[in-house]
């Protein structure tokens, strides 16, 4: 397998004379390239074997529990877990063309997730509107019952 030349240029680093922006205005940008799901839209992607990614920290999940069949991620090993290429992958990490709605509590941090699997080549990744507290939220379910270690 030959490898593919790497693009040195930086992702989405703006120069130097650009004005700073805010994290509410940054948001709304990334935003505007994500198709964000409902949680019925994502209970469905779910259904139809796209990856529901949970990436709350632990103290969250252990206090309002999981979405089973959910793929826990902690946020700072995100983008080594779900891409399809790396050398620590998940196994569910497949294909660039994989469906992943990324959770995180209330739909905030998730969205720039998303935003940095897509410039991993992650083209259907997006998060879910409202997090996991809309999940909760919309009755769907919950495990309490955390698996070991988690």
């Amino acid at each position: 397998m030959s490898e593919q030349p790497v693009d040195a240029r930086p992702v989405d680093v703006p120069p130097a004379d650009v004005p700073p922006v805010g994290i509410d205005e940054l948001l709304e940008r990334v935003r505007l390239d994500l198709d964000r799901v409902t949680p019925e839209e994502a209970r469905d992607t779910a259904a139809a074997g796209g990856l529901l990614v949970d990436i709350r920290y632990a103290a969250l999940r252990e206090r309002d529990g999981l979405i089973p069949g959910a793929l826990v991620v902690e946020r700072n090993e995100l983008e080594w877990r779900l891409d399809p290429q790396g050398s620590h992958r998940a196994a569910e990490a497949v294909s660039h063309d994989l469906r992943v709605v990324v959770i995180c509590n209330e739909g905030y941090a998730s969205s720039l997730a998303a935003v940095s699997l897509r410039q991993l080549g992650l083209r259907h990744a997006t998060d879910l509107i409202g997090g996991f507290q809309a999940w909760k939220a919309a009755g769907f379910p919950v495990d309490a019952d955390l698996p070991a270690g988690g």
